[in-house]
Order: structure tokens, then C-alpha cells, then sequence
């Protein structure tokens, strides 16, 4: 089955309240995913916006693509700097705890991605965005304990 994922992530100052959003698409199907924290840094919102995305596919096995304006979270896996890294034992490494989380993920599935400029006219985009955003502003946030507990130099 294909599935494409379309992700944002948004942050109020970086860093500051931020927040995660996500489209996934199959056949006529289309689930919204969004989430917010109190204190996390945009960077860390992309990859949470891609975790959470994967993390709610149901079935291993899957043909995935997903979509993101993130050359941070693109690159990272597209040119290999992703498996270097984990290689080396995560040393000196920004957000090893979501990096590591996405990797158990990403190995049951079959995922590619796709960079495209953010804030450019691209409507799943703009949604991802919007709901990012929108995530951030609750009134109620999430304590992103990835970030708030790492030692200031893997941030």
C-alpha cells in the first residue's frame, strides 16, 4: 500500500513553544496528526512531525513518501548523515532521542522523501503549516522531554 506524508514543524522563537502537523494519504483515505509542546525548537518539530506520521501507520511493509520543506530532516536521511551519525554512537549529535525513535520506525517501512520549498504555494504544505501552528498555540503544551532534559550541548 502507498502512502504519502506530507509534514511540518513550527516553533514560537527557537527555542519556544512549538508544534508538529501531518497529512497522510492513501487512496481516498487522509488521516490530520498534530501535537504541541511548551519548549522545543523547530528542528526538533520537523522530526517529531515525521515520527508521529509513521509512528501512525498501522501495518509494517508500507511504501511510504514522504513529503517535507525540512533539509534538516530531507538531507539527514537522503545523504546518509543519518546512519553515519549512529554509527559514531550519537556523539555530538543535536536530538539523538528523536533520531533514534525515528529510526525504529523508519526500518518498518519502506520510506523515501521529498524536499520542497515551504511557504510556497503548495496546499498539503500550507496545511501541514497551518496545523503546526495552530498546535503550538494551545493553551495546553506538552513537555517535549527529549529537549527539556538533554544536556545543553546535544541541543
Amino acid at each position: 500500500m502507498k502512502i504519502t506524508i506530507h509534514t511540518d514543524g513550527a516553533a514560537s522563537g527557537n527555542p519556544g513553544p512549538g508544534g508538529y502537523g501531518a497529512v497522510l494519504e492513501s487512496g481516498k483515505h487522509r488521516k490530520e496528526l498534530w501535537g504541541g509542546y511548551r519548549l522545543t525548537t523547530n528542528n526538533r518539530m520537523e522530526l517529531m512531525a515525521v515520527i508521529a506520521a509513521l509512528e501512525a501507520l498501522k501495518s509494517p511493509g508500507m511504501d511510504v513518501l514522504v513529503v517535507s520543506d525540512s533539509k534538516y530532516v530531507v538531507d539527514a536521511v537522503e545523504q546518509g548523515w543519518l546512519f553515519g551519525w549512529e554509527k559514531k554512537r550519537w556523539a555530538k549529535v543535536k536530538n539523538p532521542d528523536l533520531w533514534k525513535r525515528f529510526l525504529q520506525v523508519y526500518r518498518k517501512h519502506k520510506v523515501r522523501f521529498e524536499w520542497i520549498r515551504g511557504h510556497n504555494g503548495h496546499p498539503l504544505n500550507e496545511l501541514c503549516d497551518q496545523l503546526a501552528v495552530a498546535a503550538r498555540n494551545q493553551s495546553v503544551l506538552a513537555v517535549d522531554e527529549g529537549y527539556e532534559k538533554q544536556p545543553e550541548t546535544l541541543l
